[in-house]
């Protein structure tokens, strides 16, 4: 089947990654654009492949390009609730062509190929071929199918357009249900190619991390093939409602990820926050001086609040880890009416970049749209601190009564005067200090800095204020 097309075609080569060093082109990806779809038609002309635009021959190596892959299918059974299922499934089926690396998904996806790929005389045709058998032999509902590479600027620019209405059309009707109005959630396992101890959990008011796959999708999918990568999870007993824990997640998810998680909160960042891949849209993370926490999207091109950007935060927290702090999700998460409920939802964050805030119009809360900054009007925690307390955010009253917590506590202890002395040191000061008035604390955070440095805090703590109580 492959037999005319220069490279290995093969699941062999999924997860394969094209370094700069490697790289010929790449197509779309965060200095570019792009995007991918996938749609029932009954127009489709079987096995038309073809390119629109420069093919790679008529590129210059080390450049980036537009780029955009569109499929039509045709077949008696497909229904348009299958579409975004299907195309999912290009992520993985382009990753089977050596040469070819394919990251992310709908208008994020990244793409790279090798040298080694151009020296056999691949061409973007032999691409469009290749996906087009990989998703008959994928999919046998699949009868006819066309794929068309778009490579032109124009072109590219019209059809990404066109693709996120189709994206806010699918993800809108996602929206007509909550958690509480099924009894199965759904597991997606696409992405263990890239991180083995990773699953998803997909439900009703929290779409798959990459923000391509919601509870509609799922459940056509697992229908289509109960067997697959995507499968019914019967929620079980609710441990926490509040936090989105359950008794069947927690045994899937462990089984799935041979072990290495065992607990998930769906609509909390601490304890036990999901797992993340590595195509997430967006990171949430923790800023323990606020007690507050951030948003962070994957187009945003400069350092978070934290100093560092989202590709770093991203390689800390992906790979199928847990990370207390930190978690990857979906932007359309964010319009959910769960959205992170147990951590206190709008009220807790702090700081979004302004094209995610401007996004969530009519999904943030009118009164607490304009208290959150963005790189707008903060770039560093004590930008953030100011601004917050300008425009009266209500963090301030969790840091206040966190901080009357503490000095409540901190007047229960009967200091004397003989405990005190002049000669006690900075460190013995500071020691006494820390011991009585922490606010509340992370048992442990793991913050990359630059360089390839990893700071570890152990039960990093929050203080409400350092007042000399003892000596050490």
């Amino acid at each position: 089947m492959f037999s005319d097309i220069p490279v290995d075609v093969s699941p062999m080569h999924e997860g394969e990654r094209i370094r700069a060093a490697n790289m010929y082109v790449e197509l779309a990806g965060p200095k570019s654009i792009g995007a991918e779809l996938v749609q029932v038609d009954d127009s489709v002309e079987d096995g038309k492949y073809e390119v629109i635009g420069p093919e790679l021959s008529e590129m210059t190596k080390g450049e980036i390009y537009p780029f955009c892959i569109k499929i039509g299918i045709k077949g008696e059974k497909l229904e348009k609730e299958l579409e975004g299922v299907i195309e999912r499934r290009n992520h993985d089926l382009c990753n089977y062509v050596q040469g070819f690396m394919h990251l992310n998904q709908r208008d994020q996806i990244w793409c790279r190929v090798s040298t080694e790929a151009i020296g056999t005389g691949f061409k973007l045709v032999d691409l469009a071929k290749a996906i087009g058998i990989l998703f008959k032999e994928e999919f046998p509902i699949i009868e006819e199918i066309s794929v068309a590479i778009l490579t032109k600027e124009e072109e590219v620019k019209d059809f990404v357009n066109k693709a996120r209405e189709i994206y806010s059309t699918r993800d809108e009707r996602a929206r007509e249900l909550s958690d509480e109005d099924v009894d199965v959630f759904y597991g997606c396992t696409m992405c263990q190619s890239f991180a083995p101890t990773h699953m998803c959990v997909v439900t009703p008011d929290r779409t798959a991390l990459c923000g391509a796959i919601n509870w509609f999708d799922c459940r056509a999918s697992a229908k289509m093939d109960p067997d697959g990568s995507i499968f019914e999870i019967d929620k079980g007993e609710v441990l926490d409602g509040m936090k989105g824990e359950y008794t069947n997640v927690n045994n899937l998810i462990s089984q799935k990820t041979q072990g290495e998680t065992e607990r998930v909160y769906l609509h909390s960042v601490f304890e036990y926050p999901h797992t993340s891949c590595g195509c997430f849209e967006a990171v949430a993370f923790y800023i323990p001086e606020l007690d507050g926490i951030g948003i962070v999207n994957r187009d945003f091109p400069n350092q978070t609040p934290l100093g560092i950007p989202f590709s770093s935060m991203a390689g800390q927290c992906s790979g199928g880890k847990q990370v207390e702090g930190f978690t990857g999700l979906s932007l359309e998460y964010m319009r959910s009416p769960k959205f992170l409920q147990a951590d206190g939802a709008y009220e807790r964050i702090v700081w979004l970049p302004n094209e995610v805030k401007e996004s969530l119009k009519g999904f943030i809360p009118e009164d607490l749209f304009d208290k959150i900054p963005t790189e707008e009007d903060a770039t560093t925690i004590n930008d953030i601190k100011a601004f917050l307390i300008e425009k009266n955010h209500p963090i301030l009253e969790r840091l206040d009564n966190a901080s009357d917590d503490a000095k409540e506590e901190l007047s229960e202890k009967k200091i004397s005067e003989e405990e005190l002395s002049e000669n006690v040191s900075l460190d013995e000061v500071t020691e006494a200090n820390q011991e009585f008035i922490p606010i509340t604390s992370i048992p442990e955070m793991t913050m990359p800095i630059s360089g390839g440095t990893k700071i570890i805090f152990k039960n990093a703590k929050i203080y409400a204020e350092k007042v000399i109580i003892k000596k050490k």
